[in-house]
């Protein structure tokens, strides 16, 4: 079976489709324009800290961010997201503040998740944003689940689960999808075809043409769009969610696009992919599209982009400060307090004896060497 590319622009910005370009106010694109613009530095600046050894981890998501952040546009707060870890970006639009952003990554005593998780592993509760977790594809269940639950109480509300395409070789990719279906729950089940499964190429993870026509066998559609195209990828997931909100069950959308970085901090693209290939993607950079189109429609101009860039630096400098003045731990406590909801008297009695070792011995200084 042949898909289409689902395409609003061509790669200049140029709208092909104008019966899919969604009706976007000025403002609407200056905020699109701007989250991308604020990731992009946030993972560069990122990246620079991690290579000082300032921070222990990190991972980016330069040339994907219209997957998510146009996703991000065509929900509603209240609908749910379940990312995968190149997603932070969807939070941002949604107004994660910044500072909360830098004491996650520093797991210092504000970090909301206390330093129990690594860092560009956020959880934002307050937007729907649900806690990102390492191991592949285990998002995709729990997303089922939250849009089932929706629907069983009688909201209209969807859930959006995003992951890589090596997520699709898990068994939970194809038993969630299939419960999915079954249960016509309102899910959008959205596979972000970044053409590497940390140094798995694409064409190891399956044989099919696609991994949008693996929706075929569970009973759903399965939409392939260009992933660089932010305008499309509005469309797609609005269609997506309308579809679920009116009662008729799951999408699967393969949105194409390309991880230009390495998978994370401590990976080394050079030793499994040729160095020319990331470049070959870099006329299809989704911000340059976006941008083009902007001009077009005098939505944008290089002096503001420039003050712009010139905020967002700033405001990243501010939460970087912000982060490093905090406490770098969070209180041991809270190892016994986040147990349960409350404190049982075997609980107050480790803790106690904890507490009474520390004051005995004194706080053990790491090993050095």
């Amino acid at each position: 079976m042949k898909l289409d590319v689902i395409r609003v622009m061509d790669d200049e910005g140029r709208v092909i489709h104008p019966e899919r370009e969604p009706r976007l106010t000025g403002d609407e694109l200056r905020k699109l324009f701007r989250t991308i613009v604020q990731i992009r530095i946030l993972d560069e600046r990122m990246l620079r800290l991690q290579r000082q050894g300032r921070l222990g981890f990190y991972l980016s998501s330069i040339g994907e961010e219209a997957t998510h952040i146009g996703a991000a546009h065509a929900l509603r707060p209240t609908d749910w997201l379940y990312p995968a870890y190149r997603e932070v970006g969807a939070a941002l639009f949604r107004g994660y503040d910044l500072r909360t952003f830098m004491c996650q990554l520093f797991g210092n005593a504000l970090d909301p998740v206390k330093g129990r998780q690594m860092p560009v592993h956020h959880s934002v509760r307050k937007l729907n944003f649900v806690t990102i977790s390492s191991p592949v594809a285990t998002q995709i269940p729990h997303a089922v689940g939250t849009a089932w639950a929706a629907k069983l109480s009688g909201k209209d509300d969807v859930a959006l689960a995003f992951f890589g395409e090596g997520g699709t070789s898990t068994p939970i990719f194809h038993s969630s999808l299939n419960l999915a279906a079954v249960m016509k729950a309102p899910a959008i089940l959205m596979c972000r075809n970044n053409g590497w499964a940390i140094s798995v190429p694409r064409s190891v993870q399956t044989a099919a043409p696609t991994f949008a026509q693996k929706a075929i066998a569970y009973g759903m559609p399965g939409v392939l769009v260009d992933g660089n195209d932010i305008l499309a990828v509005i469309h797609v997931v609005a269609e997506a969610a309308a579809r679920g909100r009116r009662g008729d069950g799951p999408t699967l959308i393969e949105a194409r696009t390309y991880r230009r970085g390495a998978h994370s901090s401590s990976d080394d693209p050079s030793v499994y992919r040729e160095p020319a290939e990331p470049k070959e993607w870099e006329r299809r950079d989704p911000l340059d599209r976006l941008r083009k189109y902007m001009l077009a429609r005098g939505e944008v101009t290089a002096e503001l982009e420039q003050r712009m860039r010139a905020e967002i630096n700033q405001e990243i400098s501010d939460a970087l400060a912000f982060a490093e003045r905090q406490d770098p731990k969070p209180p041991l406590r809270t190892m016994f307090e986040d147990v349960t909801a409350h404190m049982d008297w075997r609980l107050r009695e480790e803790a106690a004896e904890l507490e009474a070792e520390i004051a005995k011995h004194g706080p053990k200084a790491p090993p050095h060497g």
